[in-house]
């Protein structure tokens, strides 16, 4: 048997770098359009209150010691390798709350034991008190 040969038995297929990354984010991408709507559906049945208010401040230091910035970013920006973006939330506090329980994909779920909800409604007040992104059309070096 020639070299060339054995060489081919361990050969795989692979698709390219590229392309693998552009699969994980479509992936991402419809697992997002899927589930918001499910939690924007459920914040209606919920029953913690919208007007419920939450402390700024705490709900920062809840979110750090949680560990939600080791996949959401310290500021809830997201990232397209790790976990989506939190803020400013484009959900109600019910739907929040009701996602944090029950998450879908790799997101581990956070119990009444582990995050109460009076704390949720302090992360929450932290991730609506981050101020929106800038439009890109604003920023030069994106033009």
């Amino acid at each position: 048997m020639k070299s060339e040969n054995r060489s081919d038995l361990f050969r795989v297929n692979l698709p390219p770098v590229g392309g693998l990354v552009a699969l994980i984010i479509a992936a991402a991408v419809v697992l997002l359009v899927v589930c918001m709507p499910v939690g924007a559906q459920t914040a209606a049945k919920s029953a913690t209150p919208e007007t419920a208010g939450g402390n700024v401040e705490k709900g920062k230091q809840l979110y750090t010691s949680a560990g939600c910035y080791e996949c959401h970013g310290r500021v809830g920006q997201g990232s397209r390798f790790s976990g989506p973006r939190l803020g400013p939330p484009p959900i109600s506090l019910g739907g929040f709350t009701d996602y944090i329980r029950q998450p879908k994909g790799q997101m581990p779920p956070y119990t009444n034991k582990v995050l109460s909800d009076a704390e949720l409604a302090d992360m929450y007040a932290f991730l609506k008190s981050i101020p929106h992104p800038p439009p890109a059309k604003s920023i030069p070096l994106l033009n």
